[in-house]
């Protein structure tokens, strides 16, 4: 008998709203450095070996059953193996290949939905990258799996230990599972067994109620508090942000330290999150006023917030496990630090009342945040209504510590998401060691020049070292909320501004 697995009612989600201009789907772009005694044939040799694994393990051998109920009650179905040279293929750029081909492969790569009728997702080797250096873009649909634990499979496959030889690839590790029984219903139909999960799950949900109606009265009183400092759903004003998309994509990307910007949110007295959140404000503000497009109220982002435990002991349970915060992004603001200040106060109420939150009452949250998104997704009505908010910016935690692969150095890891109807524009970013990635993908027909926006992330992660960064002899540095001598005027800027470390862009 044939096992199956089926999929929870938010991965379904993600199923059900894919179309192909906006496919639902999610990864990364790392980027290697070759060994100093790495041979010619490096990149081809390790295509070479990991092709030899057509078996793959869950959850990268899960392909989409057939029938009648998969629209209702959609299952996962195992494959004994998979077809390799589809999910694992090899290319080059021109040599030697700059961060505008890679962003450009990068950007045509994303814009192809994956292939429905196998396992969701492929990985691409590329090879020709100017500097000795290669990179890997990996590709899920989210129905598969969410970022967080995406990145966790991934990184299995690589090593902190440089001379480590060897190591499958990703899709053929064994996951670690549960050592629990199967419950009674695990063999039952999954019509069968959708069904009787609702009714089992009832209890919890009725008893949560209180906890729901709590962060919704939070809503409202910061609402009619008219400080706006909590994020509120619907509050966002239209913008290019939010209309109907088509399916190219464009993708640009920045690198900057973790270690720099934990400095500069413990000298501003905020969170990293807020540092970032800063970065991306001031980026869409200058990008939107350079374009034309700037909002007289304020933006929001939407920010995903992983509710899956640190220590999941389950790898065969790794659908999605996310819930949302919603922040404003002061972009009616023309001063930094009065813009960073705005956004900690906003991230600070939202997360106190996601705090209160019981797992039931987080879902019961989740489903009435997303669902009428959701539900304009599929009705085809989203772009043409106001945004639950106008961007979903998230931030990724990653390894720790140096990673290799056949003794390659992982230097960078840029997140790829999804942008829809009605949030042309995705901004992820990703940790790794001492880095974070920045992924910038947005629609390219809606958002000309996007890479401006990567830009001005530049020019607003200087202006935050200017603020915040390490004291100089004589100098003070401003606290988040301080208002500066002069309040800075809003007008585009050159596109020449320095960008920090290593990024790829595209402007095909």
């Amino acid at each position: 008998m044939m096992q199956t697995k089926r999929l929870n009612l938010v991965d379904t989600a993600w199923l059900n709203v894919d179309t192909p201009n906006a496919p639902m789907q999610v990864g990364g772009l790392l980027t290697f450095q070759l060994p100093d005694d790495a041979p010619d044939d490096f990149c081809a040799t390790l295509f070479e070996r990991w092709r030899t694994h057509a078996a793959a393990e869950r959850p990268w051998n899960q392909r989409l059953r057939g029938g009648r109920w998969r629209n209702v009650a959609p299952e996962w179905e195992l494959l004994d193996e998979i077809d390799i040279e589809y999910h694992f293929r090899h290319s080059a750029l021109p040599a030697p290949g700059g961060e505008l081909e890679l962003g450009a492969l990068t950007s045509r790569l994303h814009s192809n939905p994956v292939d429905l009728t196998r396992p969701p997702w492929e990985c691409h080797l590329i090879e020709g990258l100017a500097g000795n250096r290669f990179a890997l873009y990996l590709k899920i649909h989210h129905s598969l799996l969410d970022g967080v634990a995406g990145m966790r499979l991934l990184a299995r496959a690589l090593t902190s230990d440089p001379a480590e030889r060897g190591r499958p690839p990703f899709w053929a590790i064994a996951p670690r599972r549960s050592s629990g029984p199967a419950t009674p219903d695990a063999q039952r139909p999954g019509l069968y067994r959708a069904l009787a999960e609702i009714v089992g799950e009832a209890s919890e949900q009725v008893s949560s109620l209180s906890g729901f109606a709590g962060i919704v009265r939070d809503m409202l009183r910061s609402a009619r508090s008219g400080t706006g400092s909590m994020g509120l759903p619907f509050a966002a004003p239209s913008s290019v942000l939010n209309g109907r998309i088509t399916a190219p994509r464009r993708y640009a990307t920045q690198l900057y330290s973790l270690a720099e910007f934990k400095a500069l949110a413990e000298n501003a007295g905020v969170t990293i999150n807020d540092i970032i959140l800063t970065v991306c404000g001031t980026a869409l503000q200058r990008y939107l006023h350079e374009i034309g497009e700037l909002p007289a109220r304020d933006l929001t982002a939407g920010i995903p917030v992983s509710v899956r435990p640190a220590d999941e002991p389950d790898e065969d349970d790794l659908g999605n496990a996310i819930t949302f915060i919603i922040a404003n992004l002061a972009t009616t603001e023309n001063d930094t630090a009065t813009r960073l200040t705005r956004i900690a106060e906003s991230t600070r109420a939202a997360k106190t009342s996601l705090e209160k939150l019981s797992g039931a009452a987080i879902t019961q949250y989740t489903v009435a945040l997303m669902a009428p998104y959701i539900l304009s997704l599929v009705s085809g009505m989203a772009g043409r209504t106001r945004p639950v908010f106008n961007v979903t910016v998230s931030n990724l935690p990653g390894p720790k510590e140096a990673l290799f692969v056949e003794g390659a150095r992982m230097e960078a890891f840029f997140p790829t998401s999804l942008v829809t109807h009605g949030q042309a524009l995705n901004i992820t970013i990703h940790g790794y060691a001492d880095t974070l990635g920045f992924g910038f993908i947005g629609c390219r027909d809606s958002l000309p020049s996007l890479q401006h926006i990567a830009v001005y992330a530049g020019e607003a992660v200087d202006e935050l070292r200017k603020l915040y960064g390490p004291k100089r002899p004589g100098k003070r540095t401003a606290r988040a909320g301080a208002t500066t001598a002069k309040k800075r005027t809003t007008k585009a800027r050159s596109t020449k501004a320095a960008a920090p470390k290593r990024g790829t862009e595209t402007d095909d």
